[in-house]
């Protein structure tokens, strides 16, 4: 198991040993936790779980059909 050392001020540490005692684990975890959570390569079932929600949102089809031609770029 891997170990790390970080270096935070003072207002940063502070917010993270709030955190970690509102959520009632140690630090290990939690930083662990937020590490895991952002390098996470696929969506969470919380966010995959809505594909499909919007009954009324348009089909993939429909966006591109609506598209019109880009205003031409001004030459740099």
């Amino acid at each position: 198991m891997g170990q790390v050392t970080i270096y935070l001020d003072d207002e940063t540490e502070a917010r993270m040993r709030a955190a970690v005692r509102d959520g009632k684990v140690s630090l290990s975890k939690w930083v662990a936790g937020l590490i895991r959570e952002k390098t996470a390569g696929e969506w969470p079932a919380s966010v995959a779980a809505l594909a499909g929600a919007w009954r009324d949102f348009p089909s993939l089809d429909e966006i591109r059909g609506s598209a019109v031609a880009d205003t031409p770029r001004e030459r740099i």
